[in-house]
């Protein structure tokens, strides 16, 4: 099938304003976003910039607005998007160069939770135990790969950048419901700020813009439960 196209560009260091460009690939139903964007890229026009890596839907690189929605490109089918496809660089952060965008403020928001294990007193001989039912409290929100959708796709997010944002709220609660940490009443008070878990508006944008199907709302949810209660 012949596939249009149309993809937001915008180098920071020579343009003064973004612009739309066109292309015309060659493209099985069954390829990826991926696929056409690499066609472009090794066959019509090598200056065109986006991040990938993996191409699994496992490193989150290559994240982006596609038909007005946060997805991976190495996820979504061209069978579909349809014969008519645009791509945008996800919203929220500065754009560098076409679909590739800075993300420093969202690691930094990521950092601010504390994402590792901090248990208390020394390692023990073997591996800290927990039950099946301990892990299982924590499983859905182990899942996400910092691709920045849920942030991204967030009215909070746009209304408000210092907003912490969904991604590092998930990262927070994998710890903060683990039974094997000790920093709870350090992450909470840290998510408990004008800035933290309350901008939260349940909306569930970050809900659909997950490509891990993580029920981010219910993990917020349960982080202001916790700030509610004092404990998780």
């Amino acid at each position: 099938m012949r596939v249009k196209l149309r993809i937001k560009r915008f180098d920071g260091e020579g343009d003064r304003e973004p612009y739309w460009a066109e292309y015309e690939v060659e493209a099985e139903p069954t390829d990826r976003l991926l696929d056409a964007l690499h066609a472009v890229k090794w066959y019509q026009d090598g200056t065109l910039s986006f991040r990938r890596s993996c191409a699994h839907g496992v490193c989150g690189s290559d994240a982006m607005l596609i038909n007005g929605r946060n997805r991976l490109a190495c996820k979504v089918l061209v069978k579909d998007l349809g014969e008519r496809i645009t791509v945008e660089p996800l919203r929220g952060y500065p754009v560098i160069k076409d679909l590739v965008v800075d993300q420093t403020a969202f690691f930094q928001k990521y950092e601010s939770v504390k994402p590792y294990l901090s248990p208390e007193g020394e390692p023990p001989a073997r591996e800290r135990l927990q039950t099946p039912e301990q892990r299982e409290r924590f499983d859905d929100t182990t899942k996400c790969i910092l691709c920045a959708a849920c942030t991204t796709s967030c009215p909070s997010f746009w209304s408000n950048p210092d907003y912490v944002g969904p991604a590092a709220i998930v990262n927070a609660h994998r710890f903060l419901f683990d039974s094997r940490d000790a920093a709870t009443a350090e992450r909470l008070a840290g998510l408990n700020g004008t800035d933290g878990v309350w901008r939260c508006r349940t909306v569930f944008n970050c809900v659909e813009a997950c490509p891990r199907g993580i029920d981010i709302t219910r993990a917020i949810g349960e982080v202001k439960k916790a700030l509610l209660l004092g404990r998780t």
